[in-house]
């Protein structure tokens, strides 16, 4: 009772005893720490007994279990909708009923927003902790193993999350989350173009399409101060003046400035080929081999035209 106590009172004085050795992150109790080292070892002792997936907590192979069970324990009570996790109905909570859609948590250190607390005190931790884990690829480093590891699969190419209904694949567990949503009907794009109408699930992805309506590009490369709509592309962009190539295949020596070059390289050595032709069922490897076939087809229409 007394070792609760001192637990308890923790919450009051914010006192955190426990640091972690490698990053100096503190914790209020020893069972937090712990938990917390599992993302520098990469340890994951629970194990599903149906697929084999691994995870560091009991709680996330309890949420992973329902994706089995197709269990939802959390309803909202305004709604029909049901959901697997408490934080899928909180944000649908926020997003639906509470017209709670403006982002008012902001962070002191970089003005980004959050929907709530919790998220911005997440974030917050980015600008505290050290970054000891450094990608020997391309030199950026992370708060954690597990940041590393889920932004090496941006070199690699590797994609273990796949969607159990149309086998597309994801290197991030969220991005398939997210994708499921186009299944399931979930998604809510409830940010509309005003110019074209086209609806978007985020303001940020509203505010990136707007920039293709207006014409801006608000990124400059300091080298040749060429500018691009996205941050992205400026990134992409400065490798062709450093030459770097941080993405290489895992079958042979082929590297790429971009991940989706590389993926697109990949489909070399799969086979795949996900863009189909809608006139006469041919597939190919890209949207721009596709976009040049089907020029095939509108030149033996006007051919045809011509001839009639």
């Amino acid at each position: 009772m007394e070792f609760d106590l001192r637990k308890h009172i923790r919450t009051h004085t914010g006192e955190k005893p426990f640091e972690c050795s490698l990053c100096n992150l503190k914790c209020s109790q020893s069972s937090q720490l712990r938990l917390h080292l599992r993302t520098h070892t990469g340890e994951k002792p629970y194990q599903c007994n149906v697929c084999s997936k691994s995870f560091s907590t009991r709680t996330h192979l309890r949420v992973h279990e329902r994706t089995h069970t197709g269990e939802k324990l959390y309803a909202c009570t305004l709604c029909d909708k049901k959901f697997s996790e408490r934080y899928g109905l909180k944000s649908h909570n926020l997003r639906m009923h509470t017209g709670q859609r403006q982002r008012t948590f902001e962070c002191d250190l970089c003005n980004k927003k959050f929907l709530d607390r919790s998220s911005l005190s997440s974030h917050s931790r980015f600008h505290t902790v050290e970054k000891s884990f450094e990608c020997t690829l391309c030199d950026k480093k992370f708060v954690s193993g597990q940041g590393l590891q889920v932004h090496l699969r941006g070199h690699t190419g590797e994609k273990p999350f796949e969607c159990a209904l149309c086998d597309k694949k994801f290197a991030q567990d969220n991005h398939l989350r997210s994708h499921l949503r186009t299944h399931t009907g979930e998604q809510h794009y409830k940010h509309e173009c005003s110019v074209c109408n086209r609806k978007f699930p985020g303001r940020s992805q509203l505010g990136e399409h707007i920039r293709s309506h207006t014409g801006e590009k608000p990124y400059e490369c300091d080298v040749c101060r060429k500018t691009f709509t996205y941050k992205s592309s400026l990134v992409s962009h400065g490798r062709t003046h450093t030459g770097e190539k941080p993405y290489g295949c895992n079958e042979c020596d082929y590297r790429s400035a971009t991940s989706g070059g590389l993926q697109t390289h990949l489909r070399t050595h799969t086979g795949e080929r996900p863009f189909g032709c809608p006139v006469c069922d041919k597939k190919f490897t890209t949207g721009s081999i596709l976009r040049k076939h089907l020029e095939t087809h509108t030149e033996d229409k006007i051919c045809v035209q011509q001839k009639s």
